[in-house]
Parts: structure tokens; C-alpha cells; sequence
């Protein structure tokens, strides 16, 4: 049997939350939601060529490919859909039914897993799953609302959760033969090409008012994309897509941690056990995935 890949999921949490901080940065930004998205991936798609084509030799010295592929393509795609949808159903619905929904996105990996490979779960890492899935309704549940009139916005919240779940995929088998830097560098790519029709069609400014509304966008740049997707890519090499899929349910415990911190959000008992439920459920789907 060989040995869990125990850097790899320390990447994994700390790339997740990195992304739980995304929401914050979001909120702290005075552009459109979806401006707010590409100006993440337009930022960080310089630095991220920087270090591809400092890396260009290796990759070629190992027979990575440095080359365009439908595989890379589909993850910008699936990528630049996951954001634009998320920033577009906070318009309808709160943001704590935006971000429950989109945390579905274990579930579709799992049956997509099933469906496509005929993959088998072990029993101790779907109770891990249930769990933490539990874990994460209690954590955002209180903050939700049940209100008909933000339909729209929990249905395109649940969207997304199929556009991420997508972007996991593609991005865990693109792995195989891209290095995390080079297919980084290319994904963003395309997802910021995507994203800017979008943002400059949106209502709402697209460039900061001033030189300090540039700082949170560098902060989604930097933390959110940088420091977390790209952290991610490398760690999804190593691990089972469905583990990372549970794992980085992280993200809206590091989010609910955060908002206390930065803006005093209080957080109740219920959401205290959602987070502790949340954290054994993870720690649940480490143990049935070795």
C-alpha cells in the first residue's frame, strides 16, 4: 500500500482556505461581482506565466506537455463558469444559500465518479462525506433564507456546485500531463478571457474607484487564485478527486472564521458544532481514502 500523501492534503486545506477568503475580499471590493472575478484571474495570470515559462525547461525535461489541450480549455471554461454564476446568484439570494449550495459539489463528484468509472466508496468515507456535508449546513444554515422570491439565486448557487465540480475534474486528470504552473498559467487564461465580456456588460463599475480598490482585488489574485486554486491543482496530482472534493469544504468554515474576525460577524453554537462536524467529517474521508 503506499503511503498517504500527507503534503499534498496539507496543500489541499491550506489552498481551501486560502479560497474561503475569497467571499471577504469579494465584499471588500467596490467593482461588479463578476469584475471582481476577472480582475483575480487577469492579475494573476502574469505571475502564474512568470513561473510557467521559468519552469518551461523542467516541463520539457520530464515530458510534460506546455501546449494547449480541450482538456486545459474545458478548466477555464468550467472555471470562468463557476465564478460567474456564484457572483451572479448573490444578486438573487444571501450569500450564506450562495455558498451552501455551491459546497454540493462532493455529491456530484461522487455519483459522476459512479456513473463514469464505476468507482466504489468506502463506508468509512462516505459516512466522512455525510458528515462533513452535515458539518457545513449547520456551519452557513443559520444565516439562510427560505424566501421564494431568492429561487433563481439558490438554483444558481446549486449550478455552480456543477461547474466546480467539473473544473476538479478536468483539472485532476489535466494533472497528469501538465506541471501545476503551466496548466495554472493556461486555465486562468481562459477564464479571464471569458469573464470579461462579462464583467463589462454587468451593471456596476469594472475598474476601483481609486488606487485602494486595487488592494482587494490583488487579494483575490494573490490569496484566492495564487495561493489557493494553484495550490490546489498541485495537491488534486496526488489525491482522490472525491477526497478533494470533501476536503476542501474547508472553505466555508476558514470564510466563517474570517467574517468574525475582520467584519465581528458572530458566530453561534450551532454553527460551532456545524464547523467541529465539518472537520471530523474530513478528517472521516482522509481515513476511508487510504
Amino acid at each position: 500500500m503506499k503511503p498517504f500523501p500527507a503534503v499534498a492534503f496539507g496543500a489541499l486545506l491550506l489552498g481551501g482556505m486560502a479560497i474561503g477568503f475569497a467571499g471577504i475580499l469579494m465584499r471588500l471590493s467596490d467593482v461588479n461581482p463578476i469584475a471582481s472575478a476577472f480582475w483575480r484571474m487577469a492579475l494573476a495570470s502574469p505571475l502564474l506565466w512568470a513561473w510557467a515559462l521559468s519552469t518551461a525547461d523542467q516541463d520539457s525535461a520530464k515530458g510534460l506537455r506546455t501546449d494547449l489541450d480541450k482538456g486545459v480549455v474545458l478548466s477555464g471554461l468550467f472555471f470562468a463558469g463557476d465564478l460567474a454564476i456564484w457572483h451572479l446568484a448573490l444578486h438573487y439570494t444571501t450569500v450564506a444559500n450562495a455558498t451552501l449550495l455551491s459546497n454540493m459539489t462532493p455529491l456530484f463528484i461522487a455519483v459522476w465518479l459512479f456513473i463514469a468509472y464505476k468507482a466504489r466508496f468506502a463506508p468509512t468515507f462516505l459516512a466522512g462525506m455525510a458528515i462533513a456535508l452535515t458539518g457545513a449546513v449547520l456551519l452557513i444554515g443559520p444565516s439562510a433564507s427560505t424566501s421564494s422570491t431568492q429561487l433563481m439565486g439558490d438554483a444558481l448557487g446549486f449550478f455552480t456546485a456543477v461547474f466546480y465540480a467539473g473544473y476538479q475534474l478536468v483539472i485532476k486528470d489535466c494533472r497528469a500531463s501538465y506541471s501545476t504552473a503551466r496548466l495554472m498559467a493556461w486555465s486562468t487564461t481562459i477564464s479571464a478571457i471569458v469573464l470579461l465580456p462579462l464583467a463589462l456588460l454587468m451593471p456596476g463599475p469594472f475598474l476601483p474607484a481609486d488606487a485602494a480598490g486595487w488592494w482587494p482585488l490583488l487579494g483575490l489574485a494573490l490569496i484566492a487564485q495564487i495561493g489557493g486554486q494553484t495550490v490546489i491543482a498541485y495537491a488534486f496530482a496526488h489525491l482522490p478527486a472525491s477526497l478533494a472534493s470533501v476536503s476542501l469544504l474547508i472553505q466555508p468554515l476558514t470564510a466563517a472564521v474570517a467574517a468574525l474576525l475582520i467584519f465581528g460577524e458572530r458566530i453561534g453554537r450551532l454553527q460551532v458544532a456545524g464547523g467541529a462536524l465539518l472537520l471530523c467529517g474530513i478528517y472521516l474521508s482522509k481515513r476511508g481514502s487510504q
